[in-house]
This record gives C-alpha cells, structure tokens and sequence, in this order.
C-alpha cells in the first residue's frame, strides 16, 4: 500500500513532465514558424524597396543586432526574476508584431522597424532553451539542446518551404500576416505550462564577470559568432539574391532555403545521435570545414546547381555545430546562472547574426557579390580552426 502511494505522486510527475515537453515543443514549433515564415523572399522584399545593397543589409542586420543587444539583460533578468515562462509569452507576441510590421510596411523604413522588433522576440529563446534543458539532468545539456534546435529546424524547414507559394497566392505580405497568426497561435499554447518558480538569483557584475572570464562559456559563443556571421551573411542574407541573379524566381528561392534548413536538421540528429561516440572537438571541425566550402562554392557557382551545393553545405555544418557549440556553453554552469550564461552565449553569436549580413552587405556593395563571399570563407574557415583548436585545448570538448 505504501509502495502505491509512493508511486502514484512519481507517475504523476512523469506526466506533468510529458505534458510539459509537448506543449513546449509545438509552442516552439509555432514560434519558429512565425519567424521564418517569410524570410527566404526577405532579402529580395527588401531590395524591392531600395536598389541600395548595403541597405538592404543593414536592414536584414536589425534582426541579429537586437538580439545581441537584449539576449544578455533577459538572461541576467529571468534569472534575477526565477522565471522563464513570462519573458517566453512576451517574445511570442512580439514575434507576431514584428511580422505584421514588416507585410504592412509601406517602405523600407517601416521593414527595418519591424526587423527589429523580430530581432527582440528572438531573444526569447535564450529563457525557451533554459525551460527546457532545466527538464533534463545536466549531463543530458547537449542532446537537449540538439532536441530543440532539431524541432526548430523541421519548423524553419516548412515554414520556408511555403513561403514562395504563399508569395504567389498573396503576394509577399501574406506570409507575413500568416506569420504573425502563428506567433499569436505559439502564445496560446504555452499559456497552460506551470513553471516552478526557481530561487531568485540576484543580479551580481562580479559573478557575470566570472562567466565572461570562463573559457568553457566564451571559446564556444566565440565560434557560434563565426557560425552564424557566416549563415546571415549567406543562407539569409546575399544567397537569394545571387540565386535571383542566376534566374531563381520565388519558388525556387524558398526551396533554396527549405533544402538549407531540411540539411540542418540532419545535421541535429547527427549533433544529438553521435555526441557520445565522437569528441565534440571534431564535429566544430567538421563544421567549420564545411562552412568554408560552401561559402567559396557560393563565390564560384556557375549556376543555380551549385547554389543548392552551397546550401546543403552551409545546412550541414550549422546543424552539427550550433547545438553542439549551444550545449557546450552551458554544460558545466549551475542551474541558478544558466539563463545568464545562455544569454551571454546568444548575445555573443547574434553580434555575428547582426555584422554577417551588414559587413556583408558593405563589401558586396563595393567589390561585388562573389569576391564577398570568398572573403567570407577565408576568413571563416581560418577563424574557425583556430577557435576550434583553443576549444580542444581548454578541455570543455
């Protein structure tokens, strides 16, 4: 008897828990779907309004600049707070916002606006990947964020899969009004998640200032900003607008991106299958190599072929190494400073998210498409290898 009242409470538990992870995960879902929707014809949206490339990039910057800017106060605010659950609902809302911004915008200005603000909903993930790995032990920090990034990866794959079809039914704007629907959608699924609220850690610049002297935090955000200035500055950034040049209507535009995000899944399920057979070291390596034959592919391609070359090898490398990198950032810090480390290490690879498509658009502007990119894959790969080898040496692979 006493062995079933025991086990009654642990069952229960078991499926608060379940339930807990399916809510989040069709929340997060939506919530990538909502952002996504309609970037693989954004770039060319843009130059719709302005014949001016740097613009243009300084405009698709707005996204990674703001998260930069917020990731690392709500970090170091949901951890002062103890809770996630609410900074999750408000960057769901605003998810939405910022795509009705952007399908209602008149100009380029009004885009640029709400860029931004889509910039500020994506800082949501620093608390959403915190929630969720708090449902996992410690030890499990890589194959939890390999999990998530993979849910968010089928979402970005099928939501850019329907954007050029969405353009033809719509035109551009009805993919971003969908999109703000499926950000108002995310917010109603996630209300009904209860979160324990977690002892209250008081903001200290000498604790924060430890996490910025921690090698196992910085070496990994360091090459997450070299992944990610490499990925807004091609697959969402300039690529479209090289495959346009090379004939690519909508249609194909959006399978250009959907074939990138189909890869980086697979590229999740080999990060989250393989982290325990092979020395996470080696996968940054094999990331990193293959961002550095995408990117000179992109700077030779002859013709849309090698354009889907390019995005299969771009998709695979951001699909090993960004969860690998993510979880490693976050391995050996203690649950009561996670969101802070977490958003420290985001924060840190939106600076890349911010400069890859502004630099870039700079350097297009003033040598021309394919000398940028093979700037781009020099500079990566060199960066890259260099980093990883630190990595290795600090021991946190």
């Amino acid at each position: 008897m006493r062995r079933e009242s025991l086990a009654a409470p642990a069952v229960a538990h078991l499926n608060e828990r379940q339930r807990t992870i399916t809510l989040l995960i069709i929340s997060v879902f939506l919530y990538w779907v909502s952002l996504y929707l309609y970037t693989p014809t954004l770039p060319t949206y843009v130059a719709s309004k302005t014949d001016n490339l740097a613009l243009v990039g300084v405009v698709l910057s707005m996204y990674g600049l703001w998260q930069a800017i917020t990731r690392v106060p709500l970090g170091i605010l949901s951890d002062w707070v103890g809770r996630r659950k609410p900074f999750i609902l408000a960057g769901f809302l605003l998810t939405g916002l910022g795509a009705w911004m952007m399908g209602a915008a008149s100009n380029v200005q009004w885009i640029l606006l709400g860029r931004a603000v889509t910039g500020l909903a994506a800082s949501t993930w620093v608390p959403l990947v915190v929630l969720f790995s708090g449902l996992f032990a410690p030890r499990e920090a890589v194959r939890a964020s390999a999990l998530l990034t993979m849910v968010g990866s089928l979402a970005r794959m099928i939501a850019t899969g329907l954007t050029g079809t969405l353009n033809q039914v719509g035109g551009y704007a009805l993919a971003f009004y969908l999109a703000a629907l499926a950000g108002v959608i995310a917010f109603l699924f996630l209300l009904p998640i209860h979160e324990d609220r977690r002892a209250p850690q008081t903001p200290s610049a000498k604790g924060f200032l430890v996490l910025l002297g921690r090698r196992d935090v910085m070496v990994p955000s360091i090459l997450s900003l070299i992944g990610q200035y490499a990925n807004w500055g091609a697959t969402f950034g300039f690529i479209p607008i090289l495959a346009k040049q090379l004939g690519a209507a909508d249609v194909l535009q959006s399978a250009l991106v959907s074939l990138n995000i189909a890869v980086v899944t697979v590229g999740n399920l080999l990060a989250g299958t393989i982290t325990k057979r092979v020395p996470t070291h080696r996968l940054v390596y094999i990331s990193f190599a293959l961002i550095g034959l995408g990117l000179a592919g992109a700077a030779w391609a002859p013709s849309l072929g090698w354009i889907f070359a390019v995005q299969v090898c771009l998709g695979l490398a951001q699909g090993i190494g960004y969860p690998v990198l993510m979880g490693l950032s976050i391995r050996e810090v203690d649950d009561v400073e996670r969101a802070t480390a977490m958003g420290l290490h985001q924060a840190i690879y939106a600076v890349g998210m911010f400069a890859g498509p502004a630099l870039s658009g700079t350097i297009a502007s003033a040598l021309g498409l394919r000398p940028m990119f093979a700037l781009t894959a020099a500079a990566c790969l060199a960066l890259g290898l260099v980093g990883t080898r630190l990595l290795k040496k600090d021991g946190s692979a």
